[in-house]
């Protein structure tokens, strides 16, 4: 098995802005697996809030390339046990090679990755669409050039609600608000009220992950469901959300990839919790591998690479929220852009 890494830099349609950043251009990591004539592909993009650069990514996984490369056969789950002490410090490394081994067992397989799993994919929920941060001109326009089912707000600014209701003269579609832990507890509580009358499903991490206080606050006070996302990273994180948030979000590159997702998403059923899963800012490489865990899910955010101006990889797509699979097996990536800023061989 070789080890290939490139980098891209993935540039936005765009400005990007969330309540603590904004940017044009997202750097970001692919690692294809080869095996023979067959290649696996898994993705992890940079994140300065999470301290990960493609410097560390790149220099993490090269560490251990000699037990990467050696020949096996073991499924994913094995393969994941075996790497995970070598990149317990680095889940977004982690992740991308857990989604380029899943990727290329499955391809091996001659099986699409959620016929490996004996999933239905008959009743997937729908995707929704995300407007950053902007002027209200600006978020009604985004809104209008991509016409969708459900969208997902981000807020944090001295004109929320404001924003919302502006939005909401537009179209009829679900909304989804995510605060990026720029709310109080109060803030929470008070702008629920108002954005539950505006047709808001939920409202997704509110509050800063350490504010437990007010957590707990919010759970027992809010008129909408809280969904956990920085305040649920890793595996461990999901018994501390239980009776704190009624849902929680995973994201594939904070807890390590497919294989811990799996595993968080049974314990999040067992607490009775809503299942979601979401995106970062990436290509059709990682949302495709996301993909397959929709017959699991309530809700998804699976629309990083429809932000993009321009893709480096076909796969998944999607139809007004609807995933349509590609025809090919694995998590069903395609490579299309041959020109890496960087490759490591």
């Amino acid at each position: 098995m070789q080890l290939i890494l490139r980098s891209y830099d993935l540039p936005l349609r765009h400005t990007f802005t969330i309540s603590r950043q904004s940017f044009d251009v997202k750097p970001s990591m692919i690692v294809e697996l080869k095996d023979g004539n067959i290649s696996g592909y898994g993705e992890a993009s940079e994140n300065p809030y999470y301290h990960k650069t493609l410097e560390n990514m790149f220099q993490d996984l090269q560490n251990c390339k000699e037990i990467i490369e050696q020949d096996t056969d073991e499924t994913p789950e094995e393969f994941w046990e075996k790497m995970y002490p070598y990149l317990k410090d680095d889940m977004f490394a982690l992740c991308a090679l857990d989604l380029a081994y899943n990727d290329l067992y499955a391809r091996k397989k001659g099986k699409k990755l959620y016929e490996i799993w004996n999933y239905n994919t008959n009743h997937n929920p729908l995707s929704n669409y995300t407007i950053g941060i902007d002027t209200i001109e600006k978020m009604v326009e985004k809104m209008k050039e991509t016409p969708w089912p459900i969208y997902k707000i981000k807020l944090g600014t001295k004109k929320d609600i404001k924003i919302v209701r502006e939005l909401r003269k537009h179209t009829d579609a679900i909304f989804r608000i995510d605060a990026n832990c720029a709310w109080t507890a109060d803030e929470t509580i008070a702008n629920a009220i108002e954005l539950k009358k505006l047709g808001v499903e939920f409202l997704e991490q509110p509050l800063a992950a350490e504010d437990i206080e007010g957590a707990r606050k919010v759970f027992l006070e809010s008129v909408l469901p809280i969904v956990a996302d920085e305040s649920c990273q890793v595996e461990a994180d999901v018994t501390k959300c239980h009776n704190l948030f009624h849902g929680i979000n995973i994201k594939l590159v904070k807890c390590g990839g497919l294989t811990p997702a799996r595993r968080m998403l049974k314990e999040a059923d067992e607490y009775g919790m809503k299942k979601m899963v979401g995106c970062m800012t990436e290509s059709s490489v990682g949302i495709s591998a996301i993909a397959h865990l929709l017959p699991e899910l309530d809700y998804v955010d699976m629309d990083g690479a429809m932000l993009l101006k321009t893709d480096i990889a076909t796969g998944t797509s999607m139809d007004f929220g609807k995933v349509i699979y590609s025809k090919l097996n694995g998590t069903g990536v395609k490579l299309t852009d041959n020109n890496p800023k960087t490759i490591v061989e």
